[in-house]
């Protein structure tokens, strides 16, 4: 999500270490991953790590609480990050659901997706966008012409360069794009081999806190659609669709307590070490949280804004043709059971 939303999305960071690790802890849960034989049904989920609802709903245990009443209990696998090798995970059946954004999981949709959209967050107006250094040159959009910007491929972190190339009337390949993943762009930033970087909340909080960077544009100001996204499984969609809608019902009301007090949700295990919010990250975390949303159901305009980011990523060959995303969605209000 984005911090305080941990796994936002961008290209494919981790994919081997989250696969691998999907795979070592999953595999003593699947057999009971579909409930066979009248068990309890496992759903198999990424570790929250430190922050947010769902690292205290592990911690306090309210989330197989809350899932207790579709006789499903949580697996934790691997960690949480973005959703190319979440998708997958989905896809290979060793992970049953997983937040990301809606432009990676556009691109995980043009290939052979196992895995539909059940849930959406409203884009994050203010904790994504473009860094550049306090002291940088760069003071508008049209200065990054000729520099530098890190981007992870195919997702968040390019789309919002390209929108605001785009809504800025700059040519795209006036812009030399750097591919990296987001986990190893900061020190890169901060050595200033590159000029600017395209991100979200999980990275930028720590930059503006600790770096001296601030936000050349955010999201709201390149009128970004990148909403976050949960997906599921399909083959556990089918079965369990009870346990999807408890799940989602845990999502929602989750999200709204989060909003109301952000500072409860962090560090919920550590406040030291590298998973730790600094007194100086908390403050910029906090504030981003407060304008946040929650997850809530898709509806059609939701879908209209997804389609706006397919046609996006077509018309600038991010994609190779049209993704229509559709086909891959889900209404929850309308699955078997009631959440609780």
């Amino acid at each position: 999500m984005k911090t305080p939303r941990l796994v936002l999305a961008a290209a494919a960071l981790l994919a081997t270490t989250t696969l691998a690790a999907c795979g070592s802890s999953a595999d003593g849960a699947k057999a009971s991953a579909d409930g066979g034989g009248g068990a309890e049904v496992v759903l198999r989920l990424p570790d929250p790590g430190n922050t947010g609802f769902l690292a205290l709903g592990k911690k306090d245990g309210s989330l197989d609480r809350a899932l207790a009443a579709v006789h499903a209990k949580v697996a934790w696998t691997g960690s949480a990050g973005p959703f190319a090798p979440a998708a997958q995970a989905l896809s290979a059946d060793q992970l049953d659901v997983a937040q990301g954004s809606i432009t990676s999981a556009v691109a995980a949709l043009a290939q052979k997706p196992g895995f539909k959209l059940f849930a959406q967050t409203a884009p994050d107006g203010v904790g994504e966008g473009i860094l550049v250094k306090n002291d940088s040159p760069i003071k508008s959009v049209q200065d990054l012409v000729g520099r530098k910007v890190a981007v992870s491929q195919g997702g968040t972190s390019e789309y919002l360069l390209l929108k605001a190339l785009e809504k800025n009337g700059v040519p795209a390949d006036q812009v030399e794009r750097v591919y990296l993943r987001a986990d190893q762009t900061s020190g890169v930033f901060n050595s200033g081999q590159v000029d600017a970087w395209a991100t979200w909340n999980t990275f930028s909080t720590p930059s503006i806190a600790n770096s001296g960077a601030h936000f050349l544009v955010n999201g709201k100001e390149v009128g970004s659609d990148n909403y976050a996204v949960w997906a599921v499984r399909n083959g556990f969609a089918e079965k369990h669709p009870e346990v999807v809608k408890a799940f989602y019902g845990y999502l929602h009301e989750g999200g709204l307590k989060e909003k109301a007090d952000p500072a409860a949700y962090l560090n919920v295990f550590t406040d030291s070490g590298p998973t730790a919010v600094t007194p100086a990250e908390k403050e910029v975390a906090v504030a981003v949280t407060r304008q946040s949303a929650t997850a809530d159901v898709i509806a059609e305009a939701d879908t209209a804004r997804f389609g706006t980011v397919a046609r996006f990523f077509a018309d600038q060959k991010v994609t190779k043709q049209l993704v229509d995303v559709k086909p891959y969605l889900i209404d929850v209000t309308t699955l078997a059971g009631s959440a609780k």
